[in-house]
């Protein structure tokens, strides 16, 4: 089972003539299968209800997404913080629809050169077509999947955005792999509070699996774990190894940092300049963890954050930066690295 997880911003009406409505609730999911040859192909859109009023989740979105879909509908401000947000997180393929409403018009050699400015240029458009744009998010699929596999193949990461106790199942986690694989029986860190638990049971799509990969969707039931450990920001590894027979070491798959370096690329249509003592939001795997800038080198930043910043060992994604009482509110992407406290 393969599945693409998209990114999109725009109205309920065209997610829903793409796949069908799943979840509904702050970020509404839609799911569409398609067996082939014995293989499934899942394309599952992730469209955050609440934006623009509220930017995370538009980020959280961003954070899970591989590709993006972006409904057109006018040229304005919030548009051109979709066209940031996206370039930001690194979604460089996608699919965009120009949908104005009933007597209005959107130029689209101006759209397009936006996309190119905010570096989408690689992003392709498509008519307001269910059944055309379904086939073109496929291709994405395609064009995805030798990435998706990387990611499956890399250390185990499952940030959570819900946590619940259900009668006569206990504690159960719900989030997305973001990279490895997961199998019931794994021992899990649960971070930044350094809990621990095992996974006594998964299920992916309603139905109970032996083993949940990068993309998937996961419920878990936690055996042996805390309440009070699954924060806000819990992101599940599995524990570091020792092992003294091998002389060998394998480190957790996430890095928690609490002073980081933040070489910040900034977006083309950003002309705020961040300084000593401004307070930002940094947004990566489905984590939003406030810093503030201790001191500025050109584009290198020196950051303090309130709670530890997770960030990836292999293949870190791109940091999003934003600070939410400016205007726009995206600065922009950065790559973070640890400093000594």
């Amino acid at each position: 089972m393969v599945v693409l997880n998209i990114a999109m911003v725009g109205s309920d009406e065209l997610a829903k003539s793409i796949a069908k409505a799943a979840d509904q609730r702050d970020v509404h999911t839609y799911v569409h299968k398609e067996t082939t040859s014995g293989e499934t192909r899942i394309l599952s859109i992730i469209r955050p209800a609440k934006y623009p009023e509220r930017l995370r989740p538009l980020l959280n979105a961003l954070s899970a997404g591989q590709a993006g879909l972006v409904e057109i509908t006018a040229v304005d401000a919030t548009l051109g913080e979709v066209l940031v947000a996206f370039a930001s997180a690194g979604i460089d393929h996608g699919v965009a629809v120009i949908n104005p409403p009933q007597g209005g018009w959107v130029d689209e050699d101006q759209v397009k050169m936006l996309f190119k400015q905010a570096g989408l240029g690689g992003w392709t458009f498509a008519p307001n077509d269910g059944l055309v744009l379904r086939d073109r998010l496929y291709d994405l699929l395609d064009e995805r999947q030798a990435h998706l596999e990387s990611l499956a193949a890399a250390p185990l990461v499952v940030p959570v955005d819900q946590h619940f106790n259900v009668k006569g199942i206990g504690l159960v986690a719900i989030g997305y792999v973001q990279a490895g694989e997961l199998n019931v029986h794994d021992e899990l860190m649960l971070l930044p509070a350094n809990g621990t638990g095992n996974a006594k049971s998964l299920q992916v799509m309603d139905d109970d699996v032996p083993t949940a990969r990068a993309g998937d969707r996961v419920g878990i039931a936690l055996r042996n774990a805390k309440e009070d450990h699954l924060t806000g920001s819990t992101v599940l590894v599995r524990p570091a190894v020792d092992d003294k027979r091998t002389n060998t070491h394998r480190p957790m798959a996430v890095q928690p940092q609490m002073r980081s370096s933040v070489a910040l690329t900034t977006s083309p249509f950003q002309k705020r300049v961040l300084a000593e003592g401004d307070v930002i939001h940094a947004s990566v795997d489905l984590q939003f963890v406030v810093g503030r800038i201790q001191s500025v080198n050109g584009t290198v930043l020196e950051v303090a954050w309130d709670a530890p910043l997770l960030i990836r060992e292999h293949q870190p994604p791109n940091v999003v930066i934003a600070q939410l009482d400016a205007k726009p509110r995206l600065m922009g992407s950065a790559a973070v690295t640890l400093l000594d406290a």
